[in-house]
């Protein structure tokens, strides 16, 4: 599910749509759990985990929630600056910088998020916890401790250009 909105022109995808059974007296009440991913496909991306008693509500409390959680992702042309390792839980992702044209090379929960944060070129590697919130949750991790290049330069004392080169 892929759906442009208009509001900051956020791009939302649904990683996954879960039913879930609840065993009462007269038998079995069903609920749906739902985590979505939005960004702006400019650096910004946000999760979110809605539960209701139909689809369409789960997702949009997701929403709401992946809109209320967005954070903002330093960005190299289209890949991320330096490689990092996102760990959450059980589940651990290994994010590296590609070349230009390389693609999103990563598995389902990473590939949804990369594409809505905007990083078009990326190599990644789940390990561990095969969960799709706790990969999302994990990627998310790794990328909130993505280093800004500016704020790294100035620390140094140098410039953009003698940092990157």
């Amino acid at each position: 599910m892929d759906r442009d909105r208009h509001d900051n022109e956020l791009v939302e995808r649904l990683v996954r749509l879960n039913r879930v059974a609840k065993v009462v007296k007269g038998g079995r009440r069903f609920s749906f759990s739902a985590l979505v991913v939005v960004g702006d496909r400019k650096g910004q991306v946000g999760v979110g985990f809605g539960k209701a008693n139909d689809v369409s509500e789960a997702i949009r409390k997701g929403l709401d929630k992946a809109k209320r959680s967005v954070i903002r992702v330093p960005l190299k042309r289209t890949t991320i600056p330096h490689q990092v390792v996102g760990k959450y839980k059980g589940a651990e992702v290994l994010l590296k910088p590609a070349a230009p044209g390389t693609g999103i090379i990563a598995g389902g929960p990473v590939r949804a998020v990369m594409d809505v944060c905007g990083i078009t070129d990326v190599l990644s590697k789940s390990l561990g916890s095969q969960n799709a919130m706790n990969i999302v949750k994990a990627v998310m991790s790794g990328l909130e401790s993505v280093m800004d290049a500016k704020i790294v330069a100035a620390g140094r004392g140098k410039t953009l250009n003698e940092l990157w080169g």
